[in-house]
């Protein structure tokens, strides 16, 4: 049993609801009401300067989608207020953003939103205004342990899940979080015909993609502006240059499209982005195969719960949308040492891994380095006295 359910509550909550403008939060806005709780909505302005970010209903962060939500707070009949995060989301989220591929990782800014803007700077002014709870229109599940702690758990819309960038929030988190979507089977369709039904003139506003504050989708061009140019060489395992870049920072780990190589490979394959070197702004590339990951360690680890003791068995995630794996994980001296049971391929360090118990999230962190195949072989090989090229390192520490 969920903690929040849509029948009426055991206990009338004061909610906060944050509503980005599109159908998913003015439905979980809608649902609090309708529960019983005393909800108010409130839209989060994220940009000191809104026309600069993306239009057309496909972020959370422009005047129309501000527009939006009032329009569904008004049709739910709850009062709504509009505020200012802008510079506390430059400075935890965009700044952030730039901080890390400048350092050659991958972040999930997603992640870093849910930590430090919507379960952090939003709820800690919640509470402190009195109100009990926060709703947001994600697809996850909070419930209660046999203890009285708090668990978040899946979506029972596995496709539409969206525990991975919430497995960043703690127990205290956990405890005034309210995902009304969590626990239902109801396909993306079928929320918007829900919404048709209850009158919100979002129900048919297209999802937001990509990353809400880069307008135009052009990250490359977004984190030059920020960075600068830089040239610098792509080389491939054996350090040959087969060509050259005007940032380190514009490319990720596993990336394939982009590259522009002069020198194609000797067994006309493709190449790939196998390590980036901000210091000195060199871009390694190779085959598929070098790809493959084995473990990696993880730092910065957020636990939805107790943290767990010795090395046990999880299942782990890599992306937001990506497949679920076996794996074994142990924490160590405030390391997370994660070693899967199939390779692994296109893991970036900045990436989080985030660990389950079944439906049950066990926490988050951020990838430091990671454990390749390739890598295994060197070494093997020259304990064996072979002399061959080394590839690039695998990972880097954050």
């Amino acid at each position: 049993m969920t903690d929040f359910p849509t029948e009426p509550p055991r206990q009338r909550l004061r909610v906060l609801a944050a509503m980005s403008g599109g159908v998913d939060s003015a439905v979980a806005a809608a649902r609090a009401a309708e529960a019983g709780h005393d909800v108010t909505g409130v839209h989060l302005a994220l940009s000191a300067n809104p026309q600069s970010f993306r239009t057309g209903a496909r972020g959370c962060c422009t005047l129309e989608d501000s527009r939006d939500a009032r329009r569904a707070a008004d049709v739910i009949g709850i009062p709504f207020y509009v505020w200012d995060l802008a510079d506390r989301f430059r400075e935890d989220v965009v700044d952030d953003f730039v901080a890390e591929y400048a350092a050659g990782r991958t972040p999930n800014p997603c992640l870093r939103c849910n930590e430090k803007i919507k379960f952090a700077a939003l709820l800690d002014k919640a509470l402190a205004l009195g109100f009990d709870a926060v709703c947001t229109g994600h697809y996850a599940a909070v419930r209660t342990a046999p203890d009285g702690s708090r668990e978040l758990h899946r979506s029972g819309d596995v496709a539409k899940d969206q525990s991975y960038v919430l497995g960043v929030l703690d127990q205290r988190q956990l405890a005034h979080a309210m995902f009304p979507l969590g626990d239902t089977a109801a396909t993306k369709d079928e929320i918007r015909a829900e919404a048709e039904r209850r009158g919100l003139a979002v129900a048919r506003k297209p999802d937001s993609h990509d990353i809400c504050f880069i307008a135009d989708g052009d990250t490359q061009g977004f984190l030059a502006q920020r960075l600068g140019t830089r040239e610098g060489e792509i080389v491939d395992e054996s350090g040959a240059v087969v060509g050259t870049h005007t940032g380190a920072y514009g490319f990720t780990v596993g990336q394939r499209k982009g590259l522009r190589l002069g020198v194609p490979a000797d067994d006309g394959k493709p190449r790939y982005v196998l390590d980036i070197s901000p210091v000195d702004n060199t871009v390694t590339v190779g085959p598929a195969e070098a790809l493959d990951v084995t473990a990696l360690t993880a730092i910065r680890p957020r636990w939805c719960g107790t943290p767990p003791t010795g090395r046990a068995a999880y299942t782990a995630q890599l992306r937001a949308h990506g497949e679920e794996v076996t794996a074994t994980a142990e924490l160590l001296d405030g390391t997370l040492h994660v070693a899967f049971a199939q390779s692994m391929r296109g893991i970036a360090p900045g990436q989080a891994v985030v660990l389950y118990d079944g439906t049950r999230v066990v926490g988050s962190a951020t990838i430091a380095t990671t454990d390749r195949d390739r890598d295994r072989d060197r070494d093997r090989d020259r304990d064996r006295g072979q002399n061959r090229p080394a590839p690039a390192a695998a990972g880097r520490t954050a």
